[in-house]
């Protein structure tokens, strides 16, 4: 999984594979959820993400740059 904050837009962007998106789907107006043809999920995209919380305070202090790259570890 990598999670992407751009801080100028305050978007959020959790990917968790690389497969094709065969279906988008927002079940508010501030978050959008894509899907392979699986039905697993290829990332969330949250919208002023700060805003409602969404953003790790270690994320909003090391913004510096255009966008901040974490990448999560796989739990034993």
């Amino acid at each position: 999984m990598n999670t992407t904050y751009f801080d100028k837009d305050d978007t959020l962007i959790l990917h968790f594979s690389d497969k094709p998106i065969a279906k988008e789907i927002s079940p508010d107006w501030n978050t959008h959820i894509s899907y392979a043809a699986d039905g697993s999920a290829v990332e969330i995209v949250i919208l002023e993400a700060k805003a409602h919380g969404m953003v790790p305070a270690a994320m909003i202090k090391a913004h510096k740059a255009k966008a901040y790259k974490v990448k999560a570890h796989k739990a034993d």
